[in-house]
């Protein structure tokens, strides 16, 4: 019976880069130039914008261009990480077309997993409702994208030409010939390398950080003990994450949108200090053009509207904080003047001068006479939260819908400056969880296409999940709220937080190793290093935000962090120990009638038949 597994599409695609690679090795010079030239193109598209194009284009938020920045030079450097890791376990004899092809056979699939799942998280992203959040994800996808065609190409040629030098035994500077030095301990000039290698394997001689991770690290984490531990302290982690999870706060303090220091900090705590039991004074706006303020039946519809929000529990019940109404004190001065506030001719005639000599002038739009809109006021109390505020807004907003639907409708549309803020709350909680769980099945099916195991796909998307949570709640104990700048921030962590853990289930799975801990061990022995580089690079790139003088600075680098140090925590210690407990976490090769286990390694690249 037919069999086919990932593998069928995982294989292709590695030999499709083992052959781009060779074509970058042997036209290295074409590949150097022709991105330079694509970029210069694409930049020279930015002058011949106008000021007005350019302002619209500019990403709304500094923390959001500081996030993109953050995020490609993490990526691509990542990125460029793994596919040096891959070329120095090449055979340096070799030809340098042979070690290029073998790199990007080890490590174009690895990335190529990171960068597509990354670029559809963010273009997932578009999905909010959040203008700034639809920016960010925009640019920051696409740069991703075109960070990823820069790593395959223009980084690929850079390894060719180094190959060649080191080939050639040339000077790692000056790129003039080095005499061979016939004994490994001979003295020498340190500076003038032309490329040391192991003589036993024909590769790069390992790092001290790799021989640490194949030597140490890895045969201390394959223990019993140790396994039993790590897994305890899972359980930790994600019961102290989920914790935390139940504790995040949603809203963002408006003061928090200044600087540190700034005024608008003092004036909010001031206003929440002695004026914290009122809200705020919400407007009503009667849109309806041809709404008859002077006739009795529609007033009295009007009266009726205003009692509704009245009744509102958040609204203010003190008799000496009434509703703002410019018509009840109109028709208390024609009252007192005489004026038929019924009649519609001496509505319109004195309405000027009651305007002028009251005060309700900005209340009443009184055009061609014609009352086009005008506006009262009702104060709201104990607005304490953020839930408080996004109830405040549904009640009021469900109370304008029924205004509409009164015998004699009433068209009221309810505003504040603040409600840009509080509409937020109302769709932050929901979009949130829509992205994570859309993006995430996402990168479900990605993994499964490309890494060669069911069993170890599902692996990756826990792993997306496990960060998630930890994030969340760890980012809820350390006092950052639910809102749109968090928000952005969570996306990026969607796109991390499958970067190291796929890197290292893809490194697992393909590993020719027999038993589960020896393919732990290849796996941290080849991409521990490159992941611990990974990590350390971007939070050496963030950490200087953790003294900014800025509430959305100080946000993007408490997350960030987290997300990094969960990742690459992930990455070399839970996954790794997880995997080991699977002993159906192999590489499933394609067959039809017949199974074969091809080792890519092999001198004799035979298969070994299985009955």
């Amino acid at each position: 019976m037919a069999k086919c597994n990932t593998n069928c599409i995982e294989k292709p695609i590695s030999a499709a880069f083992g052959n781009f690679g060779r074509v970058v090795a042997r036209y290295p010079s074409v590949f150097l130039i022709l991105p330079l030239l694509v970029a210069a193109a694409l930049g020279s598209g930015f002058m011949y914008l106008d000021e007005e194009s350019k302002r619209h284009r500019r990403p709304v938020h500094t923390c959001k261009r500081t996030s993109e920045a953050g995020e490609e030079d993490c990526i691509g450097v990542d990125d460029m990480f793994i596919m040096i890791a891959c070329w120095q376990k090449t055979k340096v004899k070799d030809e340098v077309e042979d070690r290029l092809a073998e790199t990007y056979k080890e490590a174009a699939v690895s990335i190529t997993i990171t960068t597509l799942t990354d670029v559809m998280s963010f273009y997932i992203g578009l999905m909010t409702p959040f203008r700034s959040v639809q920016s960010f994800c925009m640019y920051t996808s696409t740069a991703i994208l075109f960070c990823y065609i820069f790593n395959i190409t223009f980084f690929g040629a850079c390894l060719a030409l180094n190959g060649r030098r080191e080939k050639g035994n040339k000077h790692w500077l000056t790129c003039m010939k080095v005499p061979e030095v016939d004994s490994v301990d001979a003295p020498g000039n340190v500076c003038c390398v032309g490329g040391a290698y192991d003589k036993e394997t024909g590769t790069d001689e390992a790092m001290p950080m790799d021989l640490f991770f194949k030597n140490h690290y890895s045969p201390f984490l394959t223990k019993t003990w140790v396994k039993i531990s790590v897994c305890l302290i899972y359980f930790g982690y994600l019961a102290v994450g989920i914790y935390g999870c139940l504790q995040l706060q949603e809203g963002l303090d408006l003061k928090h949108l200044a600087p540190d220091g700034s005024y608008v900090g003092s004036y909010y705590d001031d206003e929440d200090r002695f004026f914290s039991s009122y809200g705020p004074n919400v407007m009503l706006v009667v849109t309806d053009e041809n709404f008859q303020y002077w006739n009795s039946d529609a007033r009295k519809n009007l009266d009726l509207c205003l009692e509704n929000f009245q009744s509102l529990s958040m609204a203010s019940k003190d008799s000496e904080i009434s509703p703002i109404s410019w018509l009840t004190a109109y028709i208390k001065f024609g009252q007192s003047s005489g004026v038929n506030v019924d009649n519609e001719t001496q509505f319109k005639l004195r309405l000027p001068t009651f305007l002028r000599l009251s005060g309700f002038s900005e209340d009443v739009n009184f055009t061609n006479n014609k009352i086009l809109a005008s506006r009262m006021f009702i104060q709201t109390v104990n607005i304490r939260t953020a839930v408080d505020e996004k109830n405040m807004l549904n009640a009021f907003r469900e109370t304008a819908e029924r205004c509409g639907k009164l015998q004699t409708a009433v068209n009221v549309t309810v505003y504040h400056p603040a409600f840009i803020y509080y509409d937020q709350y109302a769709v932050i909680v929901g979009n949130t969880i829509q992205n994570i769980v859309v993006t995430t099945c996402v990168m479900l099916v990605i993994s499964l296409f490309l890494i060669p195991n069911p069993l170890c796909s599902l692996w990756v998307t826990f792993a997306i999940a496990s960060i998630i949570v930890g994030v969340t709640g760890f980012m809820a104990l350390w006092d950052v709220s639910l809102d749109s700048v968090s928000m952005i921030n969570l996306v990026i962590c969607i796109g991390f937080s499958v970067d190291f853990s796929a890197h290292i289930s893809y490194a697992f799975v393909t590993s020719e190793k027999l038993s589960v801990n020896e393919k732990a061990k290849d796996a941290l022995y080849k991409l521990g290093y490159p992941i611990i580089q990974g990590a350390a690079s971007t939070i050496a790139g963030v950490v200087v935000l953790a003294a900014a003088k800025s509430y959305i600075f100080r946000t993007f680098f408490k997350i960030m962090l987290l997300v990094i140090v969960f990742g690459a925590v992930h990455g070399v210690v839970f996954i790794p120990v997880f995997f080991t407990f699977l002993g159906t976490c192999n590489k499933m090769i394609c067959a039809t009638k017949k199974t074969y286990i091809i080792s890519r390694y092999s001198n004799t690249n035979l298969g070994t038949k299985l009955t």
